[in-house]
């Protein structure tokens, strides 16, 4: 960091340094997703970087032809469940296991443009999804990691940035023109595993819209 940016970073009085050290109350995580990185620095990298760290590190979903995981709507978004613990577990190692929330964690259903309302609502690869982040999670957990809490993204569909109504993170379906909102086998499943009864069976839904 010094290197690169050099008088771009703040300085700090002994003061300021004594007041936030072991200031942070806790760490609230967004996770989505995991991608391999490489070094731009010594190395050449194609056009994309991230914000800040453009020019410095590159960032895909694909190593030697083969992709890290199963992709979603989102690019740069695949599900890699190992994900989750291995970022908890570095939080707990490098910050002395402060408290960590979960503050994010979804599946942007694929394709979802030209799919069927019904399709839409049987989101069986969401369920999948966050079962697999959860145990994932729970590793790390029984390991010592300090989570105290963990929030699904998002309740309902929504107006995801540039992916605009495209990308549906949702437990409910929003219907675009009445606004109805209808849950989805997802919501069905995490208020049975909020209440410790994931192990039950859903019935297709089935969508008169």
């Amino acid at each position: 960091m010094r290197e690169y940016h050099g008088s771009e970073l703040p300085r700090f009085s002994p003061e300021e340094k004594r007041l936030m050290k072991n200031s942070v109350d806790f760490f609230g995580i967004n996770h989505y997703s995991t991608v391999y990185t490489k070094d731009c620095t010594n190395s050449s990298c194609s056009n994309g970087g991230d914000r800040a760290i453009k020019g410095f590190v590159g960032i895909t979903g694909e190593r030697d032809g083969k992709l890290i995981g199963e992709p979603t709507s989102v690019p740069i978004c695949f599900v890699v469940p190992r994900g989750m613990e291995e970022i908890v577990n570095y939080l707990k190692t490098r910050y002395n296991n402060r408290p960590i929330f979960i503050a994010e964690n979804g599946y942007s259903s694929p394709n979802v443009e030209d799919v069927e309302v019904e399709e839409i609502l049987n989101d069986v690869k969401r369920i999948e999804f966050h079962k697999s982040y959860l145990a994932s999670l729970a590793k790390a957990i029984r390991n010592g990691a300090n989570v105290r809490g963990y929030f699904v993204w998002s309740l309902m569909d929504s107006y995801e940035w540039t992916f605009g109504y495209n990308v549906r993170y949702g437990l409910y379906y929003v219907d675009r023109k009445t606004f109805d909102r209808i849950p989805k086998m997802s919501a069905r499943w995490y208020q049975d595993f909020l209440k410790n009864n994931s192990l039950v069976d859903h019935p297709p839904i089935r969508s008169d819209i």
